[in-house]
């Protein structure tokens, strides 16, 4: 009896050790560790800095290559009288992020003259070396006309690699002082914040001139004429 009953308990304890065994695959969805399928996986970490923040306005969304500003913000006129800057190389500082094919460069035209008297009035570009790379022919009669901001073609198209350049004005013959107008930044003097020649932003060199030189020295660059209030006009490429 001893024996008999021995055996019995030992298959007893087996059976429920069984049935113990099923009803844990059940409850955990046939996985025993619970890590099946129908087990949610903790998301992936974002990585930092990840996504596209806004930059604010580029060139590029208004078809254009490069700017020396957003030109919404380009909301001052500048003006200057023929005996201030007639004659005279003004220099406005722009940076190239990358390569381009450099066949316009846009002025923001603010007011015209209709009794101006306009001749051998150019613009071009020079690189840092002080190396006109191009220029246009004489745009007196777009200076006449149609007070927007607008493309003046290079006569001759160019490649420009990333770098610094120079965008050069220059205004002859003689015009009423507060009707030929520009559009420009109201920064004034402080454009040149933290800056001496040759990389201003902002300058003019040499004086009697009626074509674009060559070459310019960039370190003879003054602030003497935009010190009194000829503001650094806007400018675009295209």
């Amino acid at each position: 009896m001893r024996t008999r009953t021995t055996t019995v308990s030992t298959g007893l304890a087996a059976v429920l050790a069984a049935v113990l065994v099923l009803t844990g695959c059940t409850a955990s969805g046939g996985n025993p560790k619970g890590t099946g399928a129908g087990s949610a996986a903790a998301p992936a970490p974002v990585a930092p800095g990840g996504g596209s923040a806004y930059e604010g306005p580029r060139p590029q969304d208004q078809n254009l290559l490069a700017w020396t500003g957003d030109p919404n913000d380009a909301g001052h006129v500048t003006a200057q009288s023929a005996a201030g800057v007639a004659g005279r190389v003004t220099l406005v500082r722009i940076v190239l992020r990358e390569q381009i094919t450099w066949s316009n460069i846009w002025l923001g035209l603010a007011g015209i003259d209709p009794g101006a008297q306009l001749s051998q009035n150019y613009l071009g570009v020079y690189d840092a070396s002080g190396t006109l790379r191009a220029s246009t022919a004489d745009v007196s009669p777009q200076l006449m006309t149609d007070a927007v901001a607008k493309p003046f073609p290079l006569a001759k198209p160019f490649t420009a690699a990333p770098g610094t350049y120079f965008i050069a004005l220059l205004l002859n013959g003689t015009w009423a002082t507060n009707a030929l107008t520009l559009k420009s930044t109201g920064a004034g003097i402080s454009v040149n914040a933290g800056l001496t020649p040759p990389n201003l932003r902002y300058s003019t060199v040499l004086t009697g001139q009626t074509s674009l030189p060559a070459t310019v020295n960039l370190a003879e660059q003054s602030t003497s004429t935009i010190n009194t209030g000829w503001a650094s006009q806007w400018y675009a490429v295209s």
